[in-house]
């Protein structure tokens, strides 16, 4: 009988019966285990590509696996919608950004469901939608009462010719995006969240994260960047204006004999006070503005600097210091201010022998480490040398002696600082959610009360490129509290706000009384599997880290962290060419490519198919737009299927490596599908015909059937490791395809070869539900099951199964393999000695020699030392 492979139809009917069942959709049932199981939220760009493809197919193979151990298992899905690329694209496409954003969730939605993700879509939501933001801004108003919100001004990226605040990705060289015009530094008034307050938490619970990525606690250590060291003050020879002195932080104290000079950022107070009657420090600091200031960009870019003409008195020496004004220090970072020591500091030292500073060394190495300060700085710890008192010191001890000596001048003290900075969360973009503050005429702030949240971002509106449309509409700002008249704050949130407590609202998205129901967050939480790329390793887990510790402030949630467990997928990867146009690239579609390849899959040549002309391969390289190098998911569904798609994508790799798109592996998954389908109904079709029940009766087993059967139990055993524990699916897809040609070779049609392959299928389609859930789903009731798949157990291993009657051993003599026989499992260590010497080949390679000894490894082989 025929039995085509048409996998449109199964999977339209598969998405079909789960949407009319709800099968996915859960709640809270305190006699079940639950398992939470999350992918980070896409923002929706308009399609999906390949890497959101593999992330929502790993936590929906989790999630269905989970689901078959028995567990209630929460799987939803909601959109990162605020953000500037919507802005961008509405100024391009002359729309408005939420119209763009609504439409680009309908699609890519959709797309979602072509995949057959086991998503709970009850629960979506999108951070645009006011009934999510209104929460957000009344814990932002909490926060502030309690102390832990606070305005400031700090520094911005501000372009001069439109009037308008840029963000870091608007800045290109130095230079507005829009208007080429060159970008300053502008001090405005923010908002800031202290996360600072929770530092020494954040750092502390990453020891509780047994089950996240030792790299990724590592990149959050390093970014809190807890340091121990020493806040020491420089009296200034002479005070300027109210400032007498200044303090510097540092973290090597034992080099404090060696400061030869001291830099100020160019918006330190006092060197603005200087400048005021400096006109060339002032140019300068002026120039400045124009520079970035991040801290990658600070390393590489040119060191310059100014003497401002001052002088500060060395706390422990009376020594009078020069002090300079340097592009290379921030403001934001420490004091502002920072002793320099070039002789052990590189980037002291180049600013030092481009402005002809003094280099004084004060450490040497305690071994045999190179030295020369005249090429570069020696910034190892070591002892101390021409630091007086302190000579012959180590850094502990020099640390200590040295902090005590300023401690006793009072012009010191020990310090415990961290890299971190405080959450600044003030955007002057138009697409985010309203800060909900109110300006008060004669100064200051009061947060919007409850009654009034959401404060609402108007949604119908014209972007003109160049400013935010609430800042732009005079009418919107304008307001009154209790007959007094306020004006709205028009900065927005910035939008790791939104993504720092998705997946708690996530477990009562429906609530519209409260932010959270604790009861049912604190069932769901914490999340059981958190998956998503290492790119958001740092900040966007370290605030939705800080965000879960202020929610179990509030009594909202009882754990202390929000993701249990975390894995980070790898990129997707494909091949990539371009043809030189004029010393310019011009990317290809893989499409518009004809290949020639050897044996093992090299690219030979290549050539546009429409010229015949060749061009150069780019090489592997991650999908990208930029080089038209990617995949889109739906070309691939509709021409093999949303099956093929997840198979391959879990095939082709471990989840956290990366992975390689390759036409021929898709083609190879979709024969795999096509032939566990031919199986199953040729099983069934052959039963059928010789009127066979599956009936399994152990006492009739042949040494083929026990073999079949260990076979498939091996199989179950391996591959509930390789989802449970592992996360290795490609290993477990390898498991079931070794099953499946072991099937293969069991076509008896006898009443137990019959039982025993159809147990052998039948657990074939268990295992690969979770991966391949629309063939799956239609086989299983093939099979004679009458729930459907998605509600079936996980299959039960029999241990009985895998005992073996007999095993296999191979025989050495003097090392080299000679033979192989075949023994009882339980046979004795003599009667194996004894069928090992009988064996013929054997006895070719001992007769005539006398043999000393004979080594049993149980299990394994038998050794023959003879000579």
């Amino acid at each position: 009988m025929e039995h085509p492979y048409l996998p449109a139809e199964l999977e339209r009917d598969a998405q079909q019966y789960w949407t009319e069942n709800k099968t996915f959709e859960v709640t809270e049932d305190p006699d079940r285990e639950k398992f939470y199981c999350l992918a980070m939220f896409p923002y929706p760009s308009g399609k999906l590509h390949m890497g959101h493809v593999r992330n929502y197919t790993i936590t929906d193979v989790i999630a269905r696996y989970q689901r078959m151990q028995g567990k209630n298992v929460l799987h939803p899905m909601g959109w990162d919608a605020f953000g500037l690329p919507a802005e961008n694209a509405a100024i391009q496409n002359k729309t408005a950004p939420a119209k763009w954003t609504h439409e680009n969730i309908a699609y890519m939605k959709a797309q979602l469901k072509s995949l057959g993700f086991g998503i709970d879509w009850s629960r979506e939501l999108a951070t645009c939608d006011p009934d999510y933001y209104k929460w957000e801004q009344w814990f932002f108003t909490k926060l502030y009462e309690k102390g832990m919100v606070y305005k400031k001004t700090s520094a911005v990226n501000w372009c001069p010719n439109d009037a308008t605040v840029l963000a870091n990705e608007q800045v290109v060289d130095g230079c507005c995006w829009r208007c080429d015009s060159p970008v300053e530094r502008k001090e405005i008034p923010q908002w800031f969240i202290r996360i600072t307050d929770y530092a020494e938490q954040l750092l502390n619970d990453l020891d509780e994260l047994e089950h996240w990525p030792e790299q990724v606690k590592t990149m959050q250590r390093n970014w809190i960047g807890k340091s121990r060291g020493v806040t020491m003050t420089f009296d200034l020879s002479s005070a300027i204006g109210d400032y007498p002195s200044f303090d510097v932080y540092t973290t090597r104290p034992d080099t404090l004999m060696g400061v030869t000079y001291l830099t100020l950022a160019t918006q330190h107070p006092i060197a603005l006070a200087v400048a005021e009657s400096n006109p060339k420090l002032a140019a300068f600091i002026d120039e400045c503005k124009t520079q970035q200031s991040s801290e990658a960009e600070m390393a590489t870019m040119e060191k310059r600097g100014m003497d401002t003409g001052i002088t500060a008195i060395h706390p422990l020496t009376g020594e009078t210091v020069p002090v300079w004004v340097g592009n290379y220090v921030l403001m934001e970072y420490g004091s502002g201010a920072v002793m320099a020591v070039p002789a052990h500091d590189q980037r002291d030292y180049e600013f030092a022998k481009k402005y002809q500073l003094a280099i004084k060394q004060v450490i040497a190495p305690t071994g045999d480490e190179p030295c020369d300060i005249n090429s570069e700085a020696f910034t190892d710890k070591g002892r101390l040398i021409n630091s007086g008192v302190y000579d012959g010191l180590n850094f502990d001890a020099a640390f200590d002696a040295i902090a005590a000596a300023l401690e006793a001048c009072d012009h010191g003290t020990m310090t415990t600082n961290y890299r971190l900075r405080d959450w600044g969360v003030s955007r002057q973009r138009y697409w985010g959610a309203p800060i909900p503050m109110f300006n008060l005429a004669d100064g200051g702030e009061i947060p919007v009360p409850l009654d009034r949240l959401p404060m609402l971002l108007p949604t119908d509106v014209e972007m003109d490129g160049i400013q935010s449309p609430i800042k732009a509409d005079l009418d919107w700002k304008k307001d009154s509290l209790d007959g007094q008249a306020v004006e709205r704050e028009t900065d927005t949130f910035d939008t790791f706000m939104e993504s720092s407590w998705y997946y708690a609202r996530f477990t009562c998205s429906d609530l519209d009384s409260a932010m959270l129901d604790p009861e049912r967050a604190d069932y769901w939480l914490p999340v059981d599997q958190y998956v998503g790329g290492i790119e958001h390793a740092i900040l966007h887990l370290l605030y939705a880290r800080f965000y879960h510790k202020l929610l179990r402030d509030e009594g909202l949630v009882n754990s202390n962290e929000p993701f249990k467990s975390l894995l980070c997928q790898g990129m997707v990867l494909a091949e990539s060419f371009y043809k030189d146009n004029g010393g310019r690239k011009q990317w290809l579609y893989a499409n518009e490519v004809t290949v020639e390849r050897d044996a093992k899959g090299k690219t030979l040549k290549a050539v546009e198919t429409a010229t015949g002309e060749e061009v150069i391969s780019g090489g592997i390289t991650k999908m990208s737009k930029s080089k038209n190098n990617g995949v889109d998911p739906q070309t691939a569904i509709d021409k093999h299927g949303a099956d093929t798609v997840r198979l391959f994508t879990m095939f082709a790799a471990p989840p956290e490596q990366t992975l390689e798109w390759s036409d021929d592996g898709v083609s190879g998954a979709h024969r795999f599908l096509r032939k566990l389908w031919t199986m199953v109904h040729s099983h069934l079709d052959q039963a059928a015909a010789g009127g066979k029940t599956a009936q399994l009766n152990p006492e009739s087993f042949t040494s083929r059937h026990k073999d079949l059967r260990r076979k498939t139990h091996e199989t179950i055993n391996k591959v509930n490791d390789d989802y449970g524990r592992r996360n290795t699916f490609n290993t477990a897809i390898a498991a079931v395809m070794e099953l499946l040609n072991e099937v293969a070779k069991h076509s008896d049609n006898d009443a137990q070869s019959v039982a025993v392959r159809h147990e052998a299928l039948s657990s074939a389609v268990l295992l690969l539900a979770p991966i391949a859930p629309h063939i799956c789903h239609s086989l299983w009731p093939a099979l004679g099951n009458t729930e459907a798949v998605a509600d079936a157990p996980w299959p039960k291993l029999d241990e009985s199964a895998l005992v073996r009657s007999s095993i296999e051993l191979v025989i050495q003599v003097n090392g080299k393999v000679r033979g192989k026989i075949e023994v009882a499992a339980d046979a004795s260590k003599e009667s194996i000695e004894h069928l090992a010497l009988a064996d013929t080949n054997v006895q070719r390679f001992t007769d005539g020699v006398t043999v000393r000894k004979v080594i049993v490894v149980p299990g394994r082989l038998v050794n023959i030392v003879a000579n």
